[in-house]
């Protein structure tokens, strides 16, 4: 394709986002109004057929109880039928909402705290842009709108199970993530490992209760588990490459309700997250160890009971790179940074263990910094204008992906 004809197909595209910037901003914040957590989103589902219909897009036979499934099909004349997949996650995070602007959560203890309403709004925006195009489109754009990505076992893989890649076979999968760390009108791609593998960790330590004047009659599981929580810490230092990414945090603990009582039993919870996946299992089979010798040496009882998470999110990196090839061309190279890997989970990460993809990082932030302004927090406010960006993006990536395809 040549550099005239790439840079007059971003330019309509760019007009287009703006023509429709309205739009998704009333979209974005019907949703946000509305948030619904992870398997529960049934008006969210509802919203995005409507707005389906209206573009003339008749959307796929349900995969799940909620989440949407389309198509927008080329026409255009070189049509290899090959797909390219766009995915955006629709569910909502448990939580309160602190922000004071006129479109706050009426939902009490649930908020779109991840982006996921902007993601929703930036996808339905692509396919408005989209389903103008047909005719450009040099094969089909299939549209990805997926619940429950906030709660494990999560939606991807349950969307896979049930058929998805299977039935439209897509060559190409993408996906964007709201980040306030990184400028709205700019994105951010990592090549290969960018998202960690997360498990979840329960700890159950069962001594023999006593009275706390007389700590040698009983078995302290309070004092054990403080031993198995610098224990497991050892492991990252100590197992662990210092060149390899790995966390382990213990986020909970319960135990006791006296100050002259040494309680019988004490539950702990935690996370552990590592960036390949065999070192996450060899941290699993150390972790029991670790646990089951402490246990032992202090006269009580422990189990750990361990939750698989996502896997290790690998972008391919020839995607990835014709990516931000493609990014360049629609941004400037002066809007398309590289980042680091990140330590975070994301199931999205299933899809790219059966189709070759990417994940980027569609910057939300205002330049300012504010620590208020982060992920899964009460106060999280991503600048709109991002909006229009990321529905452009999406749509150029997806027409651009299929021309290259051929």
């Amino acid at each position: 394709m040549n550099k005239e004809r790439t840079t007059g197909l971003a330019g309509q595209i760019q007009e287009r986002a703006k023509e429709i910037f309205s739009e998704v901003v009333a979209l974005r914040r019907e949703i946000h109004v509305h948030p619904e957590l992870s398997y529960e989103e049934v008006r969210t589902t509802s919203l995005i057929i409507d707005n389906l219909l209206a573009l003339g897009i008749t959307p796929e036979k349900p995969l799940l109880d909620t989440g949407v499934v389309a198509l927008v099909k080329g026409t255009h004349k070189s049509s290899t039928g090959k797909v390219v997949a766009l995915r955006a996650d629709i569910d909502a995070l448990p939580l309160n909402e602190e922000n004071q602007h006129g479109f706050c959560s009426l939902e009490s203890g649930k908020m779109h705290a991840c982006g996921h309403d902007m993601h929703t709004a930036m996808l339905l925006g692509a396919a408005k842009i989209l389903s103008g195009m047909n005719d450009k489109l040099a094969g089909d754009v299939l549209l990805v709108f997926q619940p429950a990505e906030e709660k494990a076992p999560g939606g991807a893989k349950p969307f896979l199970d049930a058929g998805l890649f299977k039935t439209y076979n897509p060559s190409i999968i993408i996906g964007q993530h709201c980040f306030p760390n990184v400028e709205s009108g700019k994105v951010a791609l990592c090549r290969g490992s960018f998202m960690a593998a997360a498990d979840e960790l329960y700890f159950t330590v069962t001594g023999q209760g006593g009275h706390a004047s007389a700590p040698h009659k009983a078995a302290d599981p309070v004092l054990a588990s403080a031993h198995i929580i610098t224990a497991v810490q050892h492991l990252v230092s100590r197992v662990v490459s210092p060149f390899e990414p790995a966390v382990v945090s213990i986020a909970s603990i319960h135990g006791g309700n006296a100050t002259n009582v040494i309680p019988r039993q004490v539950t702990m919870s935690g996370t552990m997250r590592t960036m390949n996946e065999e070192l996450r299992s060899q941290l699993q089979e150390r972790l029991n160890q670790t646990v089951t010798h402490v246990a032992i040496a202090l006269g009580v009882d422990a189990e750990l009971e361990i939750r698989q998470g996502y896997p290790v999110l690998y972008n391919n990196p020839v995607v990835t790179e014709t990516a931000e090839t493609v990014c360049k061309e629609y941004l400037g190279t002066e809007n398309v940074l590289n980042c680091e890997p990140i330590m975070t989970a994301e199931d999205f990460a299933y899809y790219l263990q059966e189709c070759p993809g990417t994940f980027w990082q569609i910057g939300t932030g205002m330049g300012d910094n504010d620590k208020s302004n982060t992920l899964h927090s009460p106060t999280f406010n991503p600048e709109e204008r991002a909006l229009e960006t990321g529905s452009g993006l999406l749509a150029y990536a997806a027409l651009r992906f299929l021309e290259l395809l051929q």
